[in-house]
C-alpha cells in the first residue's frame, strides 16, 4: 500500500479496538452485577437458616415443638423486620403434626426479584424427644 492509501488505517484500527474493548467491559459489569445477585441470595438464605435455627433452639430449649404463641408471633414479628436482620417481605409459619414433628417454613420475596417471581423458600423440620 502506498502512503495515501494507508491514511485513516490506523485510525479505524483503533475504533476496532476500542468497541472491541467496550463489549468485554459491558460483559464484565453483567458479570459483576449477576455476582452481586447471588451474593445477596446466598446471605438472605443463610439468614432464613439462622431464623429457623433460632426458633428451633427455642423448642429445644423448651423440650417441646408447641411454643407459646407469643413466642412464635414475637418470631414472626423478628423474620418480617428487615432492619432487624429479618428478610425483605418476610413471613414465617410453624406447624406441628400428629407425630410432634415442628415444620418451619420461612418465606421471602427479595426486591430485586422480578414482579412475577416465586417466593425464595427455606423450610426446615425439628423434633424434640
Amino acid at each position: 500500500m502506498t502512503p495515501r492509501r494507508c491514511r485513516g488505517f490506523s485510525m479505524i484500527e483503533v475504533l476496532v479496538s476500542i468497541v472491541i474493548l467496550s463489549i468485554g467491559l459491558i460483559g464484565l459489569v453483567g458479570l459483576q452485577a449477576r455476582g452481586l445477585q447471588f451474593s445477596v441470595s446466598a446471605e438472605d438464605t443463610n439468614r432464613a437458616s439462622l431464623l429457623a435455627n433460632e426458633l428451633a433452639t427455642s423448642m429445644w430449649t423448651a423440650r417441646t415443638v408447641s411454643l407459646p404463641s407469643t413466642t412464635i408471633s414475637a418470631w414472626q414479628t423478628r423474620v418480617a423486620d428487615v432492619t432487624a436482620d429479618g428478610l425483605p417481605n418476610g413471613s414465617g409459619t410453624v406447624s406441628v403434626d400428629a407425630n410432634g414433628v415442628a415444620t418451619i417454613t420461612i418465606t421471602w420475596h427479595p426486591p430485586s426479584a422480578a414482579s412475577g417471581a416465586d417466593d425464595n423458600r427455606f423450610v426446615t423440620q425439628v423434633v424434640v424427644p
